[in-house]
């Protein structure tokens, strides 16, 4: 599977997440990302999209393990999942660019804009690494 998470650069970058060589995805409260983050699995593919005044797709990481119950949650009811860094893009891919696409119409990025963790589907994966590539 493959999906794409957000987060704003000057909480916690990219580079980052490069410098860590992993991260615990925690903080998560919206239920239907929290149901997206419960449905990573081990090895999963993940854009990491920079909110803000990026809001571009800037890098790959994985899913470096299972959910797993968010610590910082004293309810129990969150998850969290570890993500490692794969690679930074060649050229961030910003979201009016993606938006100018019209294959990108039923995207979540596109139509639920404020959600934190979406799924991606192989197509939209691959069109966003080529639109990186240009």
């Amino acid at each position: 599977m493959n999906w794409l998470m957000k987060e704003e650069p000057t909480h916690y970058s990219f580079d980052d997440l490069v410098r860590d060589k992993k991260t615990s995805w925690t903080g998560v409260r919206n239920a239907l990302a929290q149901k997206h983050l419960r449905s990573i699995k081990t090895g999963d593919r993940i854009f990491f999209y920079h909110t803000g005044d990026e809001k571009s797709v800037v890098g790959i990481a994985k899913a470096a393990g299972a959910p797993y119950p968010d610590p910082a949650d004293s309810e129990g009811k969150l998850y969290a999942v570890d993500v490692a860094p794969v690679k930074k893009l060649n050229a961030p891919v910003t979201l009016a660019a993606i938006k100018a696409d019209t294959s990108f119409a039923s995207f979540p990025l596109v139509r639920m804009a404020r959600l934190s963790v979406m799924p991606v589907t192989d197509a939209e994966w691959e069109r966003i690494e080529r639109m990186s590539n240009r």
